[in-house]
């Protein structure tokens, strides 16, 4: 049978982030993907405009729907707005026996807020203890834990705070560090550093969604989580270099790259 993945998270109407960019990674990796949909949001290159989170009921009906009759190998989360869906996706993600892979998602690549101040303590004591793996950007740690990452130095100590809410990996991205894209992947014994060049493109919309969402392709399909890390992070490597412009302000990634020859 195809891998199943779901992802959990926010509609991004210009394609380039939230369940439109989970379900093209997914497609480019050869899963089968579905969706249960959190919030609607009105957003294009140049911000969000507007959102409007699903009530609970809705995701919780779309989510039983999926799983209870197709089934899924990895769950993936992303947008989750509110306390009351933080705290029901992790309660369903805790009774599915898939590997679930959180992005914290906090504010977007405009720095439109994207998960009320309310809900950072359900993230904390709910999700994170849910989470196989954990995968919080730099500004994302900050609001989670209060640690400031300013070198490559801190992500250990970055990933050490994360660790202490329960995942049992942790995955410190460093992409907003200078110098080359550095990131930490942990579970508090093993230490994996993921290294890429940093590409000359600002057309990088979707690439927390994209990555999440490919590790998760990668453990429902039996990998590791180191090995899933790894292929995520060459995968998505290779899509921000190919990022388009698209509209009048930050473009996608390209989740189509490896097919363009």
């Amino acid at each position: 049978m195809i891998p199943r993945v779901l992802t959990v998270a926010g509609s991004d109407s210009g394609g380039g982030a939230g369940i439109q960019a989970d379900l093209k990674t997914m497609l480019a990796h050869g899963v089968h993907g579905m969706s249960v949909i959190t919030a609607v949001t009105a957003q294009n290159s140049l911000g969000v405009q507007g959102a409007w989170e699903l009530p609970v009921a809705a995701v919780r009906a779309q989510y039983r729907s999926v799983v209870d009759d197709i089934g899924v190998d990895a769950v993936k989360t992303g947008m989750l707005a509110s306390a009351e869906l933080v705290e029901a996706v992790a309660e369903l993600i805790s009774g599915t026996d898939a590997p679930a892979v959180v992005d914290p998602v906090g504010v977007s690549k405009h720095g439109d807020a994207l998960l009320a101040a309310s809900a950072l303590e359900s993230v904390r004591t709910k999700l994170l203890p849910a989470a196989t793996v954990a995968t919080p950007n730099l500004d994302e740690v900050a609001q989670l834990t209060g640690v400031h990452v300013e070198s490559e130095d801190d992500l250990r100590r970055a990933a050490a705070a994360v660790l202490e809410y329960g995942p049992r990996w942790v995955l410190i991205k460093g992409g907003h560090l200078s110098g080359d894209a550095v990131d930490l992947l942990t579970d508090g014994s093993a230490e994996h550093w993921l290294r890429a060049p940093r590409h000359d493109n600002r057309h990088t919309h979707g690439t927390g969604c994209t990555l999440a969402s490919a590790i998760a392709s990668g453990l429902a399909k039996g990998l590791t989580v180191p090995e899933a890390v790894a292929a995520a992070k060459e995968y998505v490597t290779g899509a921000i270099a190919a990022g388009f412009a698209l509209g009048g302000g930050i473009g996608p990634v390209d989740h189509g790259w490896r097919f363009r020859g």
